[in-house]
């Protein structure tokens, strides 16, 4: 079984219906899908701004993907992942540091758009 975290660029894409590459790895019963609580509001944020039905994004979210959040360890490893990301990539976001931390705390693969990941190793980087 495969493990992807999904970020909310690709959330996005899999919403908007723009990508059937993306819908076939989320809804793909081979893959074990997460989401990150922040990418959780995250989403919800963008849809609410798109005046999209956002109580039937929030279900699908749960319905689709496991929603994970550490312990204050956890918290601890972001915040001193982030700190050392920035120092390389200015603009790297506190989201984006949930999201390599949690892949790399459940030895899974990030599914993302976002430049900000290119050369991690966690990262597959897909194409609108």
């Amino acid at each position: 079984m495969n493990r992807y975290i999904i970020d909310s660029w690709i959330w996005v894409e899999y919403f908007e219906g723009k990508s059937e590459k993306v819908k076939d790895i989320i809804e793909s019963e081979n893959n074990e899908i997460y989401t990150t609580q922040i990418t959780l509001s995250e989403i919800i944020s963008v849809s609410k701004r798109k005046n999209k039905n956002v109580d039937e994004i929030f279900k699908s979210l749960i319905y689709l993907s496991k929603i994970y959040s550490g312990d204050l360890l956890f918290y601890k490893f972001v915040g001193e992942l982030h700190s050392e990301i920035k120092k390389k990539i200015k603009d790297f976001g506190l989201a984006d540091a949930f999201v390599l931390a949690t892949a790399r705390r459940l030895n899974a693969k990030i599914i993302t758009g976002d430049p900000h990941f290119k050369g991690f190793k966690e990262a597959i980087l897909l194409q609108s």
